[in-house]
């Protein structure tokens, strides 16, 4: 087969798996060893041998053993009263900045998220809290749930970020360094978020209603020592990893110790919400780490294919600059986004756009932070939009609306997305200074 049959038939096998209904990690699957044996003409033994080989070695990945353990963290959180201790916390610190308690959806998210790693478990633990507080006290209803969508998208960039870790082992590229290449990026979009809310509330106060309340110094200090739990668990997870003292799998279990200790000395954990949230974390880690290790079969399928070299042969054919082939890849992603979620777009689309992306000379850690950043729009792009969903859940309203009252923050990570092509440094400058070029 030439580039364009090969590109074309697995393109079919794609749509025709993930249409007829099946999981996606099955998909994946398929269509890996249905290459291996149209393409690739390998026998059953062969093709048994192949997969079974990957699949073990990738069951086995030590850097995947982070992903159940901050999973479980994320859960444990959402089940105390931890996250609404921090929501109270906020309160004070921002009341006297222009938009006020819409903040603490953008503030709440982006601590959340340096603690959970999911994008799900920071928009569901902060939405169930904000939402409903906001709305009631009279906020702009349609701001107060676009705020939530964008911000819940931090927890997948923030580090530590499950989908960092999914790249990292799927790239082999280095988590410690993506970890570090996404704190400045994530608090950009952060600043992004908050800068727009001020100035909506700016132009129009009604957003935000005035609510005349005062905070004394005594009442600043209550409300620190509310956030102090989630701070410890900030600085041990993310000190221990930039101090060199640990790795990221090291990192998430000293991580899940101290929550497991901060919540028994504070009372909140109990034999419920022990179970519960164990359960939850292993069919949510079950579900991830299965996606890799099925993808893993699809990229060992698609060298034997030749997919990749067969794509990157029909793109030097189209000889794009490298703006031209970035924005190639952002219609690409926003396109997938549209049908599948984030974890399934990464594994499904990097054992075809990581050697693209080596070959056109871009820096892996750099795209890395750029794809995650194109995994958040498609968490507000709908169709699929988990985030759309999550928040169309707990408010009520219909998927179009959530969509709508989304649609700025989706064009304020596409202004993300510029700055970071316009300034890489945003993303490579922090692992360089921590860990040399």
């Amino acid at each position: 087969m030439d580039p364009y049959q090969i590109s074309l038939f697995v393109m079919f096998l794609v749509i025709a798996t993930l249409g007829s209904g099946i999981w996606i990690m099955a998909s994946l699957l398929i269509v890996g060893l249905i290459s291996q044996w149209v393409i690739s003409d390998f026998s059953l033994l062969k093709m048994g041998t192949i997969s079974a080989t990957i699949i073990a070695r990738n069951s086995m990945s030590w850097e995947l053993s982070a992903i159940p353990l901050f999973i479980w963290m994320g859960e444990l959180l959402f089940r105390t009263r931890l996250s609404v201790s921090m929501f109270e916390g906020l309160t004070p610190f921002v009341n006297r900045i222009p938009g006020r308690l819409l903040h603490t959806s953008v503030l709440g998210s982006t601590m959340f998220a340096a603690v959970s790693g999911s994008s799900a478990a920071t928009t569901t633990t902060v939405g169930r809290i904000t939402v409903g507080e906001l709305i009631g006290r009279g906020y702009d209803r349609s701001l107060t749930i676009g705020s939530l969508a964008g911000a819940g998208t931090l927890g997948l960039l923030i580090p530590p970020s499950i989908i960092l870790i999914i790249y990292g082992v799927m790239a082999e590229v280095s988590i410690i360094r993506l970890f570090a290449a996404g704190v400045f990026p994530g608090l950009m979009i952060a600043f992004l978020y908050g800068s727009y809310i001020i100035i909506r509330a700016l132009i129009d106060p009604s957003v935000a209603p005035k609510r005349e309340e005062t905070y004394s110094a005594r009442d600043m200090a209550v409300a620190f020592s509310k956030l102090l739990p989630v701070i410890v668990l900030i600085v041990i997870i993310l000190g221990s990893i930039y101090s060199g003292l640990a790795t990221p799998s090291e990192a998430a279990a000293i991580g899940l110790a101290a929550t497991l200790i901060i919540t028994l000395v504070l009372r909140q954990l109990n034999w419920e919400v022990f179970y519960t949230s164990l359960n939850s974390a292993v069919k949510v880690s079950a579900m991830i780490t299965s996606l890799v290790v099925c993808a893993a079969v699809l990229a060992s399928s698609m060298s034997y294919v030749r997919l990749p070299q067969s794509i990157a042969e029909i793109i030097v054919q189209l000889n794009p600059s490298e703006l031209q082939l970035i924005m190639l890849l952002m219609a690409f992603y926003i396109f997938l986004g549209l049908f599948l979620d984030g974890t399934s777009v990464t594994v499904m689309s990097l054992p075809i756009t990581m050697p693209i992306v080596i070959a056109a000379g871009i820096d892996p850690i750099w795209f890395g932070i750029f794809l995650v950043i194109m995994i958040e729009l498609s968490q507000i792009t709908p169709p699929v939009g988990f985030n759309l969903f999550l928040l169309q859940s707990l408010t009520g309203d219909s998927l179009p609306k959530v969509a709508r009252a989304a649609l700025p923050f989706f064009f304020l990570l596409c202004l993300g997305v510029a700055i970071l092509y316009v300034a890489p440094g945003v993303a490579t400058w922090l692992p360089g200074y921590l860990y040399g070029n």
